[in-house]
């Protein structure tokens, strides 16, 4: 199997280093250790010191961590509308075993990882409950949730009962403000100025504004709490530079000076992407509560945003033809040294001028409400919520150059020009740079064109395709009805109980609607000029002409609706109803005279799910409506989990925990996965020209959750609230998996007397193929320790106060078992990486904070991993990604006297290491490591001011 991902991670986690404390901070740790026993004795000594700024949100996070009954890692803002960092999962990634993937588009940080898992694996919560996501998959963008509005997180690493949405990795509970927790009335303004793209070696550079206020008061002798925030974000021109070598492809092209073959570079694309991002968000928060006996607190958020993804670049075959229109060259002028050509020009060269416009609109809002009513000894407790979400898109591609059919019909054309380039060593495509003899930044030689026949033909006829626009849409929405019971007991070590059910419904949507551009009153190598006069040079050296395709229909292009394959196959929907009775018990007790606590008990899920979807019969679609019939299906299942939980405390002398947890658990697979549409066709060109074969992929609306025995054990030392040292060991035994398998199936119940057979090779006749899609699996494990230092300096030394660190490793691996009868009935029997594991994850920070001063800096490591992108055609698809290693950096001052008392002034830089967001490959042949995609973002400044008064 070619290129397999998973090999190439498992290749790469033998090779990756362990962690090494470095001799810095582990002195500090021996030292803190040391005087530990001398803090204790002090610390009581001290009167009450109020501390604010990054302190009192490391203090805070602590607290949480220690009181939990679950074992869990949390993050404190450091005061009303601050959390530590920009967006809510940059924040997240600073804690133990956490980790974020960057957008590939932008650059933030969407999406996280928990002990090396895929976002998949993380149940995502908005004050306890569910929430819809704006993309395909559950695991949400956390875009769309403003830091400025969130007062904290939770992630537990080990579930109790009463945590519903659970995930396989750990469950992340986002929480907004409550105004009743406020000692008074309180009012914040944030100010912030952004400039990115810095350093890049994009034209321009990017800015953007951030501004939010909050408001939090009390009325009615403190039985009436509201917070309202407010929140606007403009973002405009963020660039990054973007380069393709077509999957690290070089090829084998004759040298007519020596008549052998030499390496040069296969094809490219080159690009400069221009984001822009607007989002507005509101938080209401109601607190009543009218008595001891009763509370209620109503909450609210809505976050809408729209944005623009703006793609401008020259994409071409470099070797050989790219479309039907492209001819091949012939290589002159070569420098060749050990079989590579270094330098040198083929002619020939038709390339493709690339002018992409993406506009979205998306958004979220959730409401929920929660009550506690208590009579006697119980309490009744009552949850209602609902979360919809929606995403909108509209995306241009167009494509212009030398217009006309060059390959097949080259008569009364002006001759084609060449491309040269320098600097290639066989696998530095990035670092290559092209000349072309051709402007194609000059209007009159290049024209907006259907310029390589991409889109092939009809029944014999030329299908014009001068460009393409596709407008895909996506909605979810969940509601939530949740009842508990709680009692307070006396039965020996059992002091509380809870019970109760929860009750999710989720219905989410998908579909697209696509059209092939036309030149208007034009055939198929129809023409026109290009608007505008701009330009711009590609990340390669090569200057294009560029424009903003929006609104062009009708103008220049006439639209024509193509339906095919691929573009039914995206009209799904999934429906899920789950209800969950649970039951817990919490433990208070001692063992050999140390106390104990913690809770158990057991969940009870019913899931049903139904998908539906559309399917046709390839040999009966193509291109349009009226050719490609389609039946709309429904299939559904429905199973039962029971997940038993445990989770205990043992408090040992000198401020320290031991926890010990067992559970099981799991996960839900992605619902672009449980689609009930796919389709398959005659394969026989790539690698299945020698062995034409049937193959098919699609969803499977039967998939279940992954499912496993989680255990998990923790040794924590406190030094009261100020600081934490923690080592944890997990290991989750797994029950199924699920994963993209190809498996031999008989099409031939699908299969009309018109269809089309192999003519030729293995399976010459044969009815029987390959079907790919996700299945269940049994058996694997995952594993992995965690080891986190948060500590002040001052526990060493006073002469140290102010100063800390906060530093974190994590090493997690896995392997699952591939099932029998994969591909072609054979066992394959091989154990592989789990999809989706970064193995090793790193995260330091060090801090100063004192007189009014807060000065950071911080890093953030992972190593390679298998991430999720979205590509051209709107489908989320895995990839492997280099590691990363990304420092950033902050300075803050706050006026804690005279006039300005409560104003702060911000300063930070992200990205300041300007580090790559990069896809790789490894050679089958070499085991050669390649950059096959390569996007440099440069440095974000951020400036800003925050008010509190």
């Amino acid at each position: 199997m070619k290129n397999n991902p998973t090999q190439r991670t498992g290749a790469l986690n033998a090779r990756t280093s362990l962690f090494k404390l470095g001799p810095i901070a582990a002195g500090c740790a021996v030292l803190i250790m040391a005087n530990s026993s001398a803090f204790a004795q002090d610390a009581s000594a001290l009167g009450t010191v109020t501390v604010t700024g990054i302190r009192k949100g490391i203090e805070d996070a602590i607290s949480t961590k220690k009181n939990s009954g679950s074992i869990v890692d949390a993050i404190s803002a450091e005061d009303i509308g601050k959390l530590p960092d920009a967006t809510v999962a940059e924040s997240i990634a600073r804690l133990p075993g956490v980790t974020a993937q960057r957008d590939m588009r932008t650059g933030k940080a969407s999406t996280i990882s928990i002990r090396g898992m895929s976002p998949d694996f993380n149940g995502s919560l908005l004050n306890g409950r569910e929430q819809a996501s704006t993309g395909d998959s559950r695991a949400p963008s956390f875009d769309v949730y403003p830091a400025e509005l969130m007062s904290g997180i939770v992630v537990y690493k080990t579930p109790d009962a009463t945590l519903v949405g659970q995930g396989l990795s750990s469950t992340t509970d986002l929480r907004t403000l409550k105004p009743l927790d406020f000692p008074g009335r309180t009012l914040a303004v944030n100010l912030k100025k952004k400039t990115t793209g810095i350093g890049s070696g994009a034209p321009e550079q990017g800015d953007g504004n951030t501004g939010s206020f909050s408001y939090v008061d009390q009325f009615a002798d403190r039985t009436i709490g509201l917070a309202l925030g407010v929140t606007r974000t403009r973002e405009s021109n963020n660039q990054q530079v973007k380069f393709d070598s077509w999957g690290g492809w070089a090829a084998d092209w004759n040298n007519p000076a020596t008549g052998t073959n030499v390496k040069v570079p296969g094809g490219f694309k080159a690009d400069v992407e221009t984001t822009g991002q607007d989002r507005d968000a509101i938080l209401a928060v109601l607190q009543f509560n009218p008595s001891k006996d009763f509370k209620t607190t109503i909450d609210v958020l809505s976050s809408k945003g729209k944005g623009t993804y703006r793609r401008t670049g020259l994409e071409g075959a470099v070797a050989g033809g790219a479309g039907d229109y492209d001819p091949d060259g012939v290589l002159s002028n070569a420098t060749v040294v050990n079989g590579v050509a270094t330098s040198g020009t083929i002619n020939n060269y038709k390339g493709v001028v690339r002018n992409h416009m993406t506009t979205y609109d998306d958004s979220l809002v959730s409401i929920g409400l929660n009550s506690a009513l208590k009579t006697g000894d119980w309490t009744t407790t009552l949850d209602l919520a609902n979360s919809k979400a929606k995403r909108d898109e509209q995306r241009y591609e167009t494509t212009a150059g030398q217009p006309g059919d060059y390959k097949n019909n080259p008569a009364g054309l002006a001759p084609l020009g060449s491309i040269s380039w320098t600097g290639f060593n066989g696998s530095n495509f990035d670092a290559v740079r092209y000349t072309t003899s051709v402007n194609y930044a000059d209007r009159s030689q290049i024209a907006l064109t259907d310029i390589n026949g991409w889109g092939g033909t009809d029944n014999g006829v030329r299908f014009a395709q001068a460009g393409y626009l596709a407008r895909p849409s996506e909605t979810d929405t969940v509601n939530n009805f949740r009842l508990t019971e709680s009692k307070d007991l006396d039965w020996g070590p059992l002091v509380a109980a809870q019970f109760g059910v929860n009750v999710a419904k989720r219905d989410k949507q998908h579909s697209a609607q696509e059209y092939t551009l036309q030149i208007i009153g034009q055939g198929a190598l129809g023409s026109v000029r290009i608007p505008g006069t701009t330009t711009m040079t590609t990340a390669n050296g090569v200057p294009i002409a560029t424009f903003d395709p929006a609104g062009t229909e009708g103008s220049i292009y006439s639209l024509v609706n193509k339906v095919d394959g691929p573009i039914v196959e995206k009209q799904w929907g999934v429906t899920e109803d789950v209800t969950t009775t649970f039951i817990k018990g919490d433990l208070d007790s001692t063992v050999m005279g140390l106390p104990l606590r913690g809770n158990i008990g057991t969940q009870f899920v019913n899931t049903k799910q139904n998908s539906s979807g559309v399917t046709y019969n390839p040999n009966n679609c193509s291109k349009t409506a009226a050719t490609c019939p389609t039946t709309t299906v429904n299939f559904g299942t429905n199973y039962t989990d029971v997940l038993p939980s445990m989770n205990l405390a043992l408090s040992l002398p000198n401020d320290q925990v031991l926890r010990f947890a067992a559970a099981k658990v799991m996960a839900r697979p992605s619902m672009s996965d449980m689609k009930a549409t796919g389709g398959f066709s005659l394969s026989q060109s790539g690698d299945d020209a020698a062995n034409p074969v049937l193959r098919g992929s699609g969803g499977n609306p039967y998939l279940e959750p992954f499912r496993a025995n989680a255990y998990d054990l923790s040794f924590e030392k406190y030094f009261g609230k100020k600081g934490v040292i923690s080592v944890a060991a997990f290991y989750k035994n797994l029950d199924s998996y699920i994963l993209s398998i190809g498996r031999q199936v008989d099409f031939a119940p699908y299969l009309s007397a018109s269809s089309s057979l192999p003519s030729a090779g293995l399976y010459k006749g044969s009815t029987r193929g390959i079907w790919t899609s996700k299945i269940n699996g049994t058996g694997g494990k995952i594993q992995g320790y965690e080891i986190n230092f948060d500590l002040p300096f001052s526990l060493a030394s006073s002469a140290l106060d102010g100063f800390g660190m906060q530093m974190n490793f994590s090493d997690t691996t896995s392997d699952v078992r591939l099932p029998s009868n994969s591909v072609d009935g054979k066992d394959l029997g091989a154990s592989i990486p789990l999809p989706g594991l970064s193995r090793t994850v790193k995260n330091m920070k060090l801090y100063y904070e004192a007189n009014g001063f807060q000065i950071g800096v911080a890093q953030k490591t992972r190593s390679s991993f298998i991430g999720e992108i979205t590509d051209f055609e709107d489908s989320k698809r895995t990839t492997w990604v280099k590691g990363e290693s990304i420092l950033d950096l902050q300075l803050a001052y706050e006026f804690r006297s005279g006039a300005f008392k409560g104003l702060s002034l911000t300063m930070s830089a992200n990205n300041f290491s300007d580090a790559k967001f990069q896809r790789m490959t490894v050679d089958d042949t070499t085991g050669e490591e390649k950059v096959i995609d390569s996007v440099q973002y440069g440095r974000t400044y951020n400036f800003g001011l925050n008010y509190k008064f």
